[in-house]
């Protein structure tokens, strides 16, 4: 699957969002060395702090079918003029994911006329993960 195939997953993620609160749909898609895409998108709640990251969604989706390793790229899109990034907390279970394959995946950080790459571990440097607790 292409960039562009995958942010096309994760734009078609966004349009399954549930934002009643925020209206601010987000979407992910993760491209695994197999071929295989998984997605997830944003799900609020009215309890506010109960709501889940698109990005989370599609990582325990991807752990729940037993994917455990092969990460290669992650694509987020949501609204807004910027391409926007993951949050710290899911920038976390990105990497948690990663280092169980060891890999160090590309975000494709997407706007709507622009995408930015980037490296996890540049956008979470001297990450905690499996390694650290040995």
């Amino acid at each position: 699957m292409s960039d562009d195939q995958l942010i096309a997953a994760a734009r078609d993620a966004a349009a399954h969002s549930y934002s009643p609160y925020s209206n601010f749909a987000v979407g992910a898609a993760l491209r695994f060395a197999d071929g295989s895409v998984v997605t997830g998108t944003n799900i609020e709640n009215a309890s506010y702090g109960l709501a889940l990251c698109a990005e989370t969604v599609a990582v325990s989706k991807a752990m729940a079918a037993g994917m455990r390793g092969g990460l290669e790229a992650v694509a987020v899109t949501g609204p807004g003029t910027d391409p926007i990034t993951p949050c710290g907390r899911c920038r976390q279970v990105l990497n948690e994911l990663a280092q169980l394959g060891g890999t160090d995946p590309d975000i494709l950080c997407v706007g709507p006329d622009s995408v930015k790459r980037v490296k996890l571990s540049v956008l979470l440097p001297e990450a905690f993960g499996p390694a650290s607790l040995t």
